[in-house]
């Protein structure tokens, strides 16, 4: 966990972004988690919950995962980034998509 003050602010905005986002209030931790199919059902609970959203359920809760995946980059590990990518299609799943 990244914690910032004043004092340090995140030193990339895609870190903001992911600290302060407020178009989905994300459970704790969502994507340090290791189970994809628990992954999958928390985005979408907090996606269909979200009265701030501009997309769908389901393009907010995949764009969050996809833009976490991206901006996580070379610091997520492949056994993690293996889990979040098949969150993605457990998400497609849940919404009935291919």
């Amino acid at each position: 966990m990244i914690v910032t003050t004043e004092k340090h602010p995140p030193k990339k905005w895609s870190q903001q972004v992911t600290m302060k986002s407020t178009s989905l209030d994300l459970e704790e931790g969502v994507f340090t988690w290791h189970d994809p199919k628990k992954i999958a059902r928390s985005l979408r609970d907090s996606a269909e919950r979200s009265t701030r959203r501009k997309a769908t359920p389901f393009r907010s809760a995949m764009s969050m995962l996809v833009f976490y995946i991206n901006r996580a980059g070379k610091g997520l590990d492949e056994e993690q980034k293996a889990i979040l990518e098949q969150a993605k299609v457990e998400l497609r799943k849940l919404y009935h998509r291919k």
